[in-house]
């Protein structure tokens, strides 16, 4: 027998499960379905971000700065050691329990919530009148019907034609995160969020890492200045780059890979290395959902069409995160599935794509909202700039590190902020304060105006403020 339900939310990572519990809290009646398993077999809600993605990368992002700090830095400190080494078992055994924390959190928060779990894969069946019909799939097969439907179904890495992932020699995000030895050489296809991070993790433990990147050249997404700030501390650190090239190639052994690619000047080259990351970007997931049950409409890329609301062409259906339009970001993920719930419940909810803010978790840390100075100027939209570097910063000197700077741009007229961009320490943790002034229209005077404590690198963010009308305060 069928179990009835308000609404159904198929898929448990951010978007999922967060769509749930606020649906939840706003009193409806709802199951949400997901098929992680962890290494018994068990549920493992959270998706790729909290099974394969955001959590456990900086588990071992924070590990290998650790070990990096201790080779490298704590001298300055005048703390002395000897025979330095990594446990690699270990520092995974560490990722493994910080990933198993967060996926028991989740299971948590829907038990105290009264959000009912369904362990397996969920798909649509049928449709019937006001109410979709939806299979479960796992231990156990079991039949619900919701009357609403949230589809927050996730992406998959993008493979390489003719390359697919062993996850031994050849890593997706998640074999990237299982690498057993440090390898003496690594490649990364792709110079994005995955592969810098990813890179960044395994060159501190002492992998010589060559990134590949088919750009002409380093971040194109964020700013100019960001961009040439971080690529010159990375190659600094030892990353090695080669943009502008077009992979022809890729053979793998049970020891090493080989890539065969065209560089920028379109010489034939090849890099052979002891496993090679491929991230090169994400497909929407729609496996198994059986979109054709229901007349689901899919674009040409397989994502689900939805419109500014997260409404599908079918009625009550709606879908959330990486499996719609819109940057692949939990956080976005997260906010569509509140402001989702919200909407169903006849509220407004909210998402406002040009205040979503974009981190990644290297050292330095990058970090920016809203827009860049290129894409100002192709509006043709007049504006100001202003910024800071963190080598003026007296909390980045006592931290022993001053790389980088904040920088604000705002409309040359109404002084509103239209973008901030961080490269330096702890960019992921300023950029909040830019997204809340953003969400207020604020200018960048009321940034420049706001007590910051002292010392704190938030420091910057005030000045780079100031700067924009030319102003300095010289702490």
């Amino acid at each position: 027998m069928s179990k009835s339900f308000d609404v159904v939310v198929i898929g448990g990572g951010p978007g999922g499960y967060i769509a749930a519990i606020r649906a939840a809290q706003l009193g409806f009646n709802v199951a949400c379905i997901d098929e992680w398993k962890n290494d018994k077999g068990g549920p493992a809600p959270g998706g790729t971000c909290t099974n394969v993605g955001c959590i456990p990368s900086k588990a071992l992002l924070q590990s290998s700065e650790h070990f990096d700090h201790a080779g490298h830095h704590f001298a300055d400190h005048g703390i002395s050691l000897s025979d330095l080494k990594i446990d690699i078992a270990q520092m995974t055994k560490r990722k493994d329990t910080v990933v198993k924390q967060n996926n028991d959190g989740i299971l948590y928060l829907f038990k105290k919530n009264k959000v009912t779990f369904f362990h397996g894969r969920g798909s649509f069946a049928k449709a019937g009148e006001g109410a979709y019909e939806i299979t479960v799939t796992g231990a156990a097969e079991e039949s619900l019907v919701a009357k609403h439907v949230i589809l927050a179904t996730g992406s998959n890495a993008r493979q390489l034609p003719g390359a697919a992932f062993d996850e031994d020699r050849l890593l997706s995000n998640d074999g990237a995160l299982r690498i057993p030895s440090v390898p003496k050489t690594l490649g990364v296809i792709g110079s994005g969020v995955i592969g810098l991070e990813m890179g960044s993790v395994w060159r501190r433990l002492g992998a010589q890492v060559t990134i590949l990147e088919a750009l002409p050249s380093f971040l194109g997404a964020c700013d100019e200045q960001v961009a040439k700030e971080a690529q010159k501390a990375f190659v600094k650190q030892g990353l090695k780059f080669e943009f502008g090239v077009k992979i022809t190639e890729v053979k793998t052994t049970a020891t090493d890979v080989t890539v065969a690619y065209t560089n920028a000047k379109g010489e034939a080259v090849s890099l052979n290395v002891e496993r090679l990351i491929v991230s090169i970007g994400r497909v929407p997931n729609t496996i198994g959902l059986n979109p054709e049950a229901v007349g689901l409409k899919l674009d040409e890329r397989g994502a689900i069409v939805v419109d500014g609301d997260c409404k599908t062409n079918l009625p009550n259906v709606w879908a959330v995160g990486d499996v719609v339009r819109g940057p692949m970001l939990a956080h976005k993920a997260e906010e569509e599935g509140v402001a989702v719930a919200e909407r169903i419940a006849g509220q407004h909810g909210h998402v406002n794509f040009n205040t979503v803010p974009w981190v990644i978790y290297t050292s330095p840390e990058i970090a920016w909202v809203g827009q860049t100075e290129a894409q100002l100027k192709t509006e043709g939209r007049a504006y100001k700039t202003g910024s800071f570097p963190f080598m003026a910063n007296g909390r980045a000197r006592a931290l022993g590190d001053t790389t980088g700077f904040v920088k604000f741009i705002a409309d040359a007229k109404t002084d509103e902020i239209l973008g901030v961009h961080i490269v330096g320490p702890f960019a992921s943790e300023l950029i909040a304060e830019a997204v809340v002034a953003m969400e207020f229209k604020a200018s960048a005077e009321d940034i420049a105006r706001i007590c910051h404590a002292h010392p704190s690198l938030s420091e910057a963010t005030k000045e780079a403020a100031l700067a924009v009308d030319k102003r300095t305060l010289n702490f």
